[in-house]
C-alpha cells in the first residue's frame, strides 16, 4: 500500500512538473513570435530602432531589440532632468515650491557663448509670456514634460546641473543615458555633443518609477502622476482602451521619434515600454508602427 502511495505520488509531481514547463515553454514561443512580429513591423519602415518592452508583474515576459544602440535623447531626457529635481529636493536643496525667474538667456557648454530659445522651435509658447516673471519648480516640471516646454527644461537643466542628472541615472543602474547640456546648444550639437539614450536604460528608468524606486515611493507617484498628463499622445497611448494609464515622455527631432513610459493596466499590472527611432525619415509612418506595436503588446499583457 505504501509502495503503491509513492509511486502515485511521484507520477503526479510529475505531471505537475511536464505541465508547469508545457506553460512556461508556451509562454517563451509566445513571447518569441511577439518579438518576430515586431521586428516585422519595423522591417516596413525606413529607418533604425530599437525596442524595449518589460512585464514588470511578469519578468519572464520581456522584449529587447537593439536595447543598447545609441540614440539621440531628443526630449526624452527631461525625464531623468525631472528625476534629478526630486532628488535634490529629497535631499533639501530646494523645495518644488520655490520659484524661479523665467529667462531666455543660457550659455553654451562649448565656450559659455550666450544663446536664447526660439518660440517657434518650441512646442510650448505660453511660457515665453512669463519671461522676467516668477515660476514655481514645479510649475516648470509640469511645462517641461506635459507640453515639453525647451525653455523650462533649459532652465531647470541650470538648475540642477547637467552632470549632476548623469551622476543619478549611474546611480540606478543606467550607464549609457548621457545628459551633457540644455537644448538648442547649437554649438553644442555642431560638436557633436548632444544628449544620448538607449532603449534598455530608458526601461531602467521606467521601471524605477513602477517599481517606487526613483528617488523615493512618494516622488516616484508625484512623477508618474506628471507624466500621466503628457500631450503627445500619436505613440504608445494612441491604440489602448481609456482604462489603461500611460505615464510617458516622447521625444523628437529631425529623423528622430521616440515614446518611453510605464503602463498600467486597470487591475493594477503594470509594463514598461520603450521605442526608440533614428535615420527615420517619415515621421507619421514611425508613429503609426509604434502605435502598431504598442496596442500588441498591450493585447498580449491583456489576453
Amino acid at each position: 500500500m505504501i509502495k503503491k502511495r509513492s509511486v502515485t505520488i511521484l507520477y503526479a509531481f510529475i505531471l505537475i512538473v511536464f505541465f508547469s514547463s508545457c506553460t512556461s515553454s508556451n509562454s517563451v514561443e509566445t513571447v518569441r513570435g511577439l518579438k518576430s512580429k515586431i521586428k516585422k513591423q519595423l522591417k516596413k519602415v525606413k529607418g533604425d530602432f530599437a525596442v524595449a518592452f518589460k512585464n514588470l508583474s511578469d519578468t519572464s515576459q520581456a522584449i529587447y531589440i537593439n536595447e543598447r544602440e545609441k540614440f539621440h535623447a531628443a526630449s526624452t531626457m527631461k525625464t531623468p532632468v525631472m528625476i534629478e529635481l526630486f532628488n535634490q529636493a529629497e535631499n533639501g536643496r530646494f523645495s518644488l515650491d520655490d520659484s524661479i525667474t523665467v529667462k531666455n538667456e543660457f550659455r553654451s557648454i562649448v565656450d559659455s557663448s550666450r544663446y536664447e530659445m526660439d518660440i517657434s522651435e518650441d512646442s510650448e509658447g505660453k511660457l515665453y509670456d512669463m519671461i522676467g516673471k516668477k515660476r514655481s519648480i514645479r510649475q516648470l516640471i509640469t511645462d517641461m514634460i506635459t507640453m515639453s516646454s525647451n525653455l523650462a527644461t533649459n532652465i531647470l537643466i541650470q538648475k540642477v546641473g547637467a552632470h549632476n542628472v548623469t551622476q543619478t541615472m549611474r546611480s540606478y543602474g543606467v550607464d549609457s543615458i548621457m545628459v551633457l547640456r540644455g537644448v538648442e546648444d547649437i554649438k553644442a550639437y555642431e560638436k557633436g555633443l548632444s544628449n544620448r539614450t538607449t532603449a534598455l536604460d530608458e526601461a531602467i528608468i521606467y521601471e524605477q518609477l513602477g517599481k517606487g524606486q526613483a528617488v523615493s515611493r512618494e516622488a516616484s507617484e508625484a512623477m508618474i502622476e506628471i507624466l500621466i498628463e503628457q500631450h503627445f499622445n500619436e505613440m504608445i497611448p494612441a491604440q489602448l482602451p481609456e482604462s489603461v494609464v500611460v505615464a510617458h515622455k516622447t521625444g523628437w527631432i529631425t529623423g528622430v521619434n521616440h515614446d518611453a513610459g510605464l503602463i498600467i493596466l486597470p487591475n493594477g499590472h503594470k509594463y514598461v515600454l520603450v521605442l526608440l527611432s533614428k535615420n527615420a525619415p517619415n515621421r507619421e509612418r514611425v508613429q503609426s508602427a509604434f502605435a502598431d506595436i504598442s496596442g500588441d503588446i498591450y493585447k498580449f499583457i491583456a489576453n
